[in-house]
């Protein structure tokens, strides 16, 4: 009889009656799902519980195991709930129609599953809870969990081929059987040997219990409890990590990552027997098969129950994908993830090889004389390396065989070689894409850069293993490998790639080649994939049975991996560690020798500090080769490494880099052209290096022309770092380290209508704004003092990229000047069309400044700031004092400034801002009508704010949500930050050439990421 058909059936109605006949319990009561039993969430003034009522069929004998298990449990890792006894003593009580019942404790928390994202540490404390339980259940057992069971991995061959027919889609069938077969191929019987244990047997992600609430955030992320002991038996004990690691991979982009994270957890734990490592990987796509062969059986006889169905779609995405990983890269994966070699003959066949290559005989590998020091020049080809350009454009055949020839020459060498283990900017091809959105960048091989044509020879003696001609998707030409054997007796491969297509009308598979034997030549671009002429040459300990599609790139994160499945080939060659040594630096080498040769004040950005190296455009890129989008750094205006501005930079300093002493006409020519984008009277200008620099000359300025000391200045704003600026900065002055406010400083309200004083639209909140500077300035007046001047932000950057209500400048710039005082525009984040619908922020509000403050933008990242002010006010400043920056205005600022405004202008890249911003905002505005915890949605072009709140009602900043949303995006590859005074503002400040598809997938990602919190 089938066990579905023993289920019980009672209803929350049943479950409240029998909570209060048999446990004297006044409850409500919720269902929740269960396979054959029925579960019920009992809500009493006690506190809550689990009402268990047990299939018919089920023995007492069993329940009576799982609770002394679940005692266990508890006692020894507080994992599992605890049997709440019954008036009488009983831990298991006899209800209507024969069915067992019984009350468990509740576990606090959310089912793993309900997680949107799952962070490595809480992947690694799931498996380190599994293994802490399974090293309690080592020492039980109970006659009754020594059983014969359908989800039993130690029968699951049998039990899945049984039920294979049950299976209504043929491919998917299909799919299953092949797995199965190859699983019984390589496993045979050796399970019976394996050790065995209690196991829980049941860990999928409904049964695992993780912290609720905010401590779903990354850094509280941890499981609680484990729960629903019904599948418990005697078996392999290597099953239970299998089981919890295959539902945790269901629908991972990096499945093998994944379960690597669960597996070194739990060998921390409870460790595992290489053995167990080696089957693990099949025993996880085992229990996969199944749970989809039980699933059709189930499903067949109880077509409307969803629980039962509710993971068969992800294993169905799943399963294929596993099916295309070699069985020995995931058994390598979760050996280092024991902290155990990878591969074990590695280490062996280096130590063979480096011992070999000291001998007296030189190796030959290409051309026709061994290898010398003084012949070969090792190229830096990694991300930040001069030779290659940010642009995939200009790594063309021409352009990168140029370069390297250029160096060659230049070192007197002949042979160029590309390092081992080497990030790459130069895979752009989307073949390269890897799991999870990262790509393939890290080289492991040698190149060998030579003319087309050169000889190839063996460095060692073989035998001809595989040939092809990898002529499609890309054409890469032929590749040959060779099979060896070590002094040691262990087998080897050696990769042999970019060949002429004549090299394989040679050979043939077995034939033997001796060390030095010319056996191929080098291939031309055309069949180099475009590249170069050169050699790809690399090292294999184990072929994977992948033959000549043996990857020669790989991701960083599987780094320590792919090193043991191809260690270093410079051994064969007998080349130095200098050599053939990887540039793979480690972000946090650079991170350690930072923190101990620079101030600790200087911060670096997100939880896990970035090592950018190279930028372009729109994004960055670190030092592993990831690509960023980079919504954040608003410094390179026209994007990073802008070449027209790169050029300019670097012709002007060929040619001479002076100052403003002696006459040059790029100096009067860039102070003509940025005049003329401003309004009149401002026609006077003054260059200098930073914004912060640029701001402090504004403040002598106005004090100059007013003989007046003091400013106004709005709440939470920021004007630059040097010491005045600092003292006039409330968000330096009020925040940590601030010594409060100097008399000289008046602070009066940020025109904040989404969260300020007045939150009234339009100009009335303007003139609301505007009264409390008027009242301000009559502060002033009634003790004696006298403004100076107003600066502000034309819209607040660090105050949370507040955009004015209209008409508030133009009030307050009014009562200023009644005053005497001068008005200061700060449009360091502004200028140059970043609003999109003016170049300067300031324009609307339809007003003109006195003093124009320019900054970084300007220069595109070069250290250029500019003030510009009137005649009158620059006549009031020549006071006999000279005024002089050293670099300011120097030849090569003025012709990078002239270069950044002729890009704006030609590649119209304020109406870009404009359009593409329009749509950016619109996208955020549908998210927010979506997601609660967005408040506002504000800014204009490519100045953007997002407000993350906890309530709308009473506006609670979101701060920690903000931040998780930020690591959270930089870890999806885009980069963006925060501001406001409660750290709880999206910035979206990207870099102008940002396009649409740009905009599309940050807010995509955006939306992903805040449904994951909400």
């Amino acid at each position: 009889m089938s066990l579905l058909q023993q289920a019980p059936r009672f209803e929350p109605a049943d479950a409240v009656r029998l909570a209060r006949e048999l446990y004297d319990l006044q409850s409500t009561a919720t269902s929740l799902p269960s396979e054959r039993d029925q579960n019920f969430r009992l809500d009493t003034p006690e506190g809550r519980f689990v009402l268990k009522v047990a299939n018919a069929s089920e023995s007492r004998a069993m329940l009576e195991a799982q609770n002394a298990a679940m005692i266990l449990i508890a006692r020894e890792c507080g994992l599992a709930p605890r049997p709440v006894p019954a008036p009488d003593g009983h831990g298991i009580v006899e209800g209507p129609g024969g069915h067992l019942v019984r009350l468990l404790t509740w576990i606090p928390g959310v089912p793993l599953g309900e997680v949107r994202h799952r962070t490595r540490p809480l992947l690694e404390d799931l498996g380190r809870r599994l293994g802490a339980m399974d090293r309690a259940l080592e020492r039980f057992d109970h006659p009754a969990i020594r059983r014969e069971f359908y989800w039993d991995l130690a029968l699951a061959l049998r039990t899945a081929r049984e039920r294979l027919p049950l299976v209504a889609d043929s491919e998917w069938r299909d799919v299953i059987g092949r797995e199965l077969d190859g699983i019984e191929k390589r496993r045979g019987g050796a399970l019976a040997a394996f050790r065995r244990s209690a196991i829980h047997n049941d860990a999928n992600d409904y049964n695992v219990i993780a912290a609720e609430g905010g401590d779903l955030f990354p850094r509280h992320q941890h499981i609680t409890g484990v729960i629903d002991f019904g599948d418990m038996l005697h078996s392999l004990t290597v099953a239970e990590l299998a089981v919890g690691a295959a539902y945790a991979i269901l629908d991972e982009p990096a499945p093998i990552q994944t379960a690597a994270d669960v597996v070194r957890g739990y060998h921390a734990a409870f460790p595992l027997h290489e053995e167990e490592i080696g089957a693990l990987f099949d025993l996880i796509k085992l229990r996969l098969c199944l749970s989809a062969c039980v699933a059709a059986d189930q499903q067949a006889e109880r077509p409307a129950d969803e629980y039962l169905a509710i993971s068969q779609a992800p294993i169905r995405r799943t399963l294929p994908l596993l099916s295309r990983v070699p069985v020995a890269f995931a058994e390598a994966a979760f050996r280092q993830a024991c902290g155990i070699d990878p591969v074990p003959r590695a280490p062996r066949i280096t130590r063979s090889l480096r011992e070999a290559g000291n001998g007296t005989r030189p190796r030959v590998l290409v051309g026709d004389t061994p290898l010398r020091r003084e012949d070969v020049l090792v190229v830096d080809l990694s991300p930040g390396s001069p030779l290659i350009a940010g642009d995939p454009e200009g790594n063309a055949t021409p352009a990168l065989s140029g370069r390297i020839a250029n160096a060659l020459r230049a070192a007197g060498a002949t042979v160029a070689l590309g390092r081992y283990r080497e990030p790459r900017l130069l895979y752009s091809s989307h073949l390269f894409d890897g799991e999870g959105g990262e790509r393939r960048t890290v080289h492991l091989g040698l190149d060998l850069f030579v003319p087309s044509g050169t000889a190839v020879r063996a460095p060692l003696a073989g035998v001809v293993h595989a040939l092809a001609d990898n002529t499609t998707p890309l054409d890469y030409g032929p590749v040959v490998i060779l099979r060896h054997e070590t002094g040691e007796g262990d087998e080897c491969f050696t990769l042999y790639g970019h060949l002429t297509r004549e090299t394989l009308s040679g050979l043939e598979i077995g034939r033997h080649v001796d060390a030095g034997d010319r056996f191929a030549a080098v291939g031309s671009p055309d069949v180099n994939g475009g590249w170069p002429p050169h050699l790809h040459f690399q090292l294999i300990a184990d072929l994977m049975d992948l033959g000549c599609d043996f990857p020669g790139v790989c991701r960083a994160s599987e780094v320590p991996i792919w090193e043991a499945l191809s260690p270093d080939p410079g051994p064969v060659l007998g080349l130095t560690n200098e050599m053939a040594a990887t540039c793979h630096d480690l972000s946090a080498r650079t991170l350690a020798a930072r923190r101990a040769r620079i101030g600790r004040s200087v911060r670096t950005s997100y939880r896990v500090p970035l090592k950018i190296v190279r930028g372009w455009m729109q994004y960055l890129f670190d030092h592993t080769g990831r690509r960023f989008l980079d919504a954040y750094n608003n410094v390179p205006h026209v994007g990073h490494c802008h070449p027209r501005v790169v050029e300019a930079a670097s012709a002007q300093m060929r040619v001479l880099n002076t100052n403003t002493r002696y006459l040059h006409d790029a100096l009067a020519g860039f102070a003509e052209r940025l005049t003329g984008t401003l309004p009149a009277p401002l026609g006077v200008c003054y260059f200098v290096n930073s914004g912060s620099e640029a701001n402090e000359l504004a403040l002598r300025l106005a004090r100059a022309h007013t003989r007046r000391h003091d400013v106004l200045v709005l709440e939470h704003a920021y004007h630059g770092n040097t010491t005045t600026l600092v003292d006039m900065s409330p968000y330096k002055f009020d925040g940590p380290g601030g010594a409060g406010k100097p008399p000289w400083v008046h602070v009066v309200p940020l025109p904040d209508v989404f969260r300020g004083r007045y939150r009234r639209a339009g100009r009335e909140a303007a003139s609301a704004y505007a009264a409390r500077v008027a009242e301000a300035l009559e502060r002033l007046r009634d003790h004696g003092r006298e403004v100076a001047a107003f600066i502000a932000e034309s819209c607040p950057s660090v105050g949370g990229q507040i955009v004015f209500p209209p008409g508030y400048l133009a009030s307050v710039y009014a009562l200023v000047r009644e005053a005497g005082g001068v008005c200061i525009a700060d449009e360091v984040q502004t200028a140059y069309g970043r609003m999109g619908s003016s170049f300067y922020a300031f324009e609307g509000q339809q007003i003109v400044p006195d003093i124009v403050v320019l900054g970084k933008p300007i220069g595109n990242g070069y250290p250029l700031g500019a003030v510009v002010t009137t005649d009158e006010i620059a006549a009031s400043f020549d006071n006999g004092m000279e005024f002089f920056s050293t670099f300011g205005g120097s030849t090569v600022s003025c012709a990078v400034g002239l270069t950044v405004l002729d890009v704006v202008r030609t590649e119209g890249l304020q109406a870009h801002a404009a359009e593409t911003g329009s749509r950016v905002i619109e996208a955020l505005h549908e998210v927010a009508s979506r997601r609660q915890i967005v408040g506002d949605v504000r800014g204009s072009g490519f100045f953007l704010g997002v407000e993350l709140v906890s309530d709308r009602g009473t506006l609670e900043p979101a701060s920690e949500a903000t931040d998780y949303v930020v690591n959270r995006m930089r870890e999806e590859g885009i980069l963006i930050g925060t501001e406001g005074p409660f750290h709880n503002v999206l910035k979206i400040r990207p870099p102008m050439p940002f396009g649409l598809e740009d905009g599309q997938l940050l807010v995509e990602t955006l939306d992903d990421i805040l449904g994951e919190i909400e």
